[in-house]
């Protein structure tokens, strides 16, 4: 008996999923998702969950991050093998202030969140859509999409819960080889982040400015000292960035208190602790207490992946292939608990985090393709 989830089939819905994405990343960049606005996240799962296929099962789980709104997980059941997780998130870093709705220029449509990860969703939603229609492929296939991932300071909560299934998709955005050839990811660094508090003394930067002992200047050459780490392309492929200070009550005082951010990523997770054992306990008579605001695992799919991508590529009649990638997300936290975990299954696109964020339009038909695809090899493996 034939595949129902042959060429023509995979064909027709990434056709279909494709001239959906489109109005469907609209709808949800209109939607501000900054992360820890539980208001508004409950306003995009509601969103969300109407474009869920009729017979998925949705529940609501407790978010990772406290005081976030819960979470969405929709189900299908089906009366093959197999369970395949889909995973995506909803929130986005730009504030209120700062999200730009979408806007068509040529190819590209730009917008807050675009490329990270509405796009990357509307897609998970339209492979969810597709598998509802062939329940004989699959025992379960589950759609994850979290309030939290681009701020998330607490464990990722959700591992264990997904720990038999058999393979996982996530949705940030897609990839190609500098040749043209489509890709995904299979390895993602480790990341992590600290703030630095500094406690000075505060004094009148006119009339007694020695007395003081400035939090700002402090930060300020520990912020230097630990960029000179930064060195990407050494042996541990480590990058050290500041990314926010924070110092000073008024134009003429001397600062007393402050806090410095710090993001780090590298290969392993073990390469963080140097970094962070090098910050004095003082600098010129102020204290500095580090506190490590999140830790998340590094990720090595590729053998893992080899031979479904391969299966894929056969089926899909044109090469896929695996690459890396620097920047953290959830796959790399449900690798740990799943066999196989993939990730850049979403459009192709650029400048995330940043006003012209951006996602190529004409890449969702054959994003949509490679997604789904993948999601058959995977479940027929």
């Amino acid at each position: 008996m034939a595949s129902p989830v042959d060429t023509e089939w995979r064909g027709r819905w990434a056709t279909s999923i494709a001239s959906r994405a489109l109005p469907e990343v609209e709808q949800l960049v209109a939607i501000s998702s900054p992360s820890g606005d539980a208001k508004a996240a409950e306003e995009i799962v509601a969103l969300a969950s109407t474009m869920l296929p009729p017979d998925a099962e949705i529940e609501r789980i407790p978010c990772s991050s406290p005081a976030h709104a819960p979470d969405l997980v929709a189900r299908l059941r089906g009366t093959g093998s197999g369970r395949l997780l889909l995973v995506g998130h909803l929130d986005t870093v730009i504030a209120h202030g700062s999200h730009r709705g979408t806007a068509r220029d040529g190819d590209r449509l730009f917008g807050s969140g675009t490329i990270d990860m509405k796009g990357g969703v509307a897609l998970s939603l339209g492979v969810l859509r597709a598998l509802a229609e062939v329940p004989t492929e699959y025992e379960e296939v589950a759609l994850l999409l979290v309030n939290d991932e681009e701020f998330r300071t607490e464990p990722f909560a959700h591992g264990p819960r997904f720990a038999d299934f058999d393979s996982s998709l996530c949705f940030e955005g897609g990839e190609r080889t500098e040749h043209g050839t489509d890709a995904v990811v299979v390895r993602r660094k480790a990341a992590a982040a600290i703030r630095v508090d500094a406690a000075g003394t505060a004094a009148h930067a006119g009339a007694n400015p020695d007395a003081g002992r400035s939090a700002l200047l402090a930060l300020s050459a520990l912020a230097i000292s630990l960029a000179q780490r930064h060195d990407p392309s050494g042996p541990e492929a480590l990058s050290v960035v500041p990314t926010m200070m924070r110092s000073g009550e008024g134009i003429n005082v001397v600062p007393g208190t402050g806090e410095l951010h710090v993001d780090m990523r590298a290969d392993d997770e073990a390469s963080f602790e140097p970094v962070i054992e090098s910050i004095p306990d003082r600098i010129d008579g102020v204290g500095l207490t580090v506190e490590r605001l999140r830790l998340w695992p590094g990720m090595d799919m590729a053998e893992a992946a080899a031979e479904p991508l391969e299966r894929a590529a056969a089926m899909l009649g044109r090469p896929i292939v695996g690459m890396p990638r620097g920047g953290a997300s959830d796959a790399s936290n449900l690798a740990p608990y799943v066999p196989i975990a993939i990730d850049g299954l979403g459009p192709l696109g650029a400048f995330a985090h940043s006003p012209e964020e951006h996602l190529l339009v004409d890449s969702l038909r054959d994003r949509a393709e490679v997604a789904l695809t993948l999601a058959v090899a995977l479940l027929d493996g």
